[in-house]
């Protein structure tokens, strides 16, 4: 219990306050803890204190238990010291809940500086050679021509491609205009992505194949699932949903499977991001901003931030690039 509350305190805060570029939050093949356990839920966290701490601290009272298991030292456990326990755990939640407040405040400033840097320090990487004809925000006719230029390799059953739409939600109306956003599906479910071993998140490959069979409702029934995430995983809401939007031969729709399929081959596409997979787009959220590549999820202000200098960059006359493989389908 308490390597466990350990491992959870320790994501909560490396997931919602990372301290650099390469510290994001992500769905990963090869990780499925750090997805499905994720930091973003409300029940992540009382008051600023992560969930984690509250098991560590039952933890500890188990293993002197354990240490000194005398009857004398079980009956102080249930009587004598519960006071004393009771002032113990609060005094330890309040420490938590101002390292929670720092760590928050300084994700303005000085670290979002540093990740903007950071980000402009990555290598470029191509666009791939089937840009995904789904927007989710479409700025400009051209996608090249907006100042921010997202493509996101994302999987609507991810609870942090989740965090990440409500992000993109509020920075597109702040950045009205300026954003295109190219879905590039990626759902972490065997059924129709053979880079994942096992079907991690079961359904999404279906939802995928609703979302693309009719072109016009895509942002529609995008932003649907995304609302309804708990909802989605149930296959009677899928069903109720393609009956809904009149999609239901998405399933059984071969010209449907393969736009789909050819747009997660595009992940094999990129230069390996781990030793263990040979594949470039492992995890998701993968997002290509500008033609270099963010795994994970940032807090709003870092994100906020990199959104920013691109559109400074732009307006300066230097964020318009060109790549030679450009395929639009």
């Amino acid at each position: 219990m308490i390597a466990a509350s350990t491992l959870t305190i320790k994501h909560f805060f490396d997931a919602n306050y990372p301290a650099s570029i390469w510290e994001g939050s992500f769905c990963d093949i090869s990780a499925f803890f750090n997805c499905d356990s994720s930091a973003f839920a409300l029940i992540s966290q009382v008051g600023g204190v992560p969930l984690g701490y509250f098991g560590l601290f039952v933890g500890a009272l188990v293993s002197l238990g354990a240490v000194f298991p005398s009857a004398g030292f079980e009956r102080t456990n249930r009587t004598k010291h519960l006071g004393t326990y009771g002032v113990i755990l609060l005094a330890g939640a309040y420490g938590f809940a101002l390292y929670h407040d720092a760590r928050k405040d300084a994700q303005t400033g000085g670290v979002a500086t540093r990740v903007v840097e950071q980000y402009f320090s990555l290598p470029e990487v191509a666009t791939p050679s089937i840009l995904s004809p789904y927007w989710s925000v479409r700025s400009t006719q051209e996608f090249e021509d907006a100042p921010i230029r997202i493509i996101e390799y994302a999987d609507f059953l991810c609870s942090d491609c989740l965090y990440l739409y409500g992000q993109l939600e509020q920075l597109r109306e702040e950045f009205k205009g300026k954003i295109n956003i190219a879905f590039q599906f990626f759902p972490l479910d065997a059924q129709c992505n053979d880079v994942v071993e096992k079907d991690l998140h079961p359904g999404a490959c279906d939802l995928s194949y609703m979302s693309a069979y009719d072109p016009s409702k895509f942002v529609q029934i995008h932003d649907e699932i995304f609302e309804n995430f708990r909802a989605a995983r149930n296959p009677e809401w899928r069903m109720e949903l393609a009956r809904r939007y009149g999609v239901e031969a998405a399933l059984t729709d071969s010209a449907t499977r393969r736009a789909v399929h050819r747009i997660i081959k595009t992940g094999t596409e990129y230069e390996k991001t781990s030793d263990r997979y040979a594949h470039g787009i492992r995890s998701t959220p993968t997002m290509i901003v500008n033609n270099r590549m963010i795994i994970g999820t940032f807090p709003h202000e870092q994100l906020r931030a990199i959104f920013q200098a691109l559109v400074d960059e732009h307006e300066r006359g230097e964020g318009r690039r060109f790549m030679e493989n450009w395929v639009e389908e």
